[in-house]
């Protein structure tokens, strides 16, 4: 039996980072929710993705752009790092799809 941890992002470009090695994106998603007075309101929330596939950032730099309506698909990891003296706690999202669902509105 596998066991495994995985995440799916249905939104916007908002940045790509593209380093030497790596690539970062973060990532538009809205949601709804309830608010006071029972009315609907988008709530926005930026999620980071990291892709290290060449033929992944490869793709990215040839079709895709800020604006773009991506889907994403990964998976999870936990990592934990010192600085001064502190642990700190991530969860970084690994990118094994990726796909232009439709290009930025105009």
């Amino acid at each position: 039996m596998i066991n495994f941890a995985k995440f799916e992002i249905i939104g916007r470009i908002g940045e790509i980072d593209a380093k030497p090695k790596v690539t970062n994106i973060s990532v538009c998603a809205n949601y709804r929710r309830r608010a006071e007075g029972d009315q609907w309101i988008e709530d926005s929330y930026w999620n980071r993705v990291v892709i290290f596939s060449d033929g992944q950032r490869k793709y990215i730099d040839e079709k895709a752009q800020v604006g773009d309506l991506v889907r994403i698909a990964g998976r999870l990891r936990d990592t934990s790092y010192e600085r001064d003296g502190t642990t700190h706690y991530t969860t970084d999202r690994i990118v094994e799809e990726f796909g232009v669902l439709a290009a930025k509105v105009a």
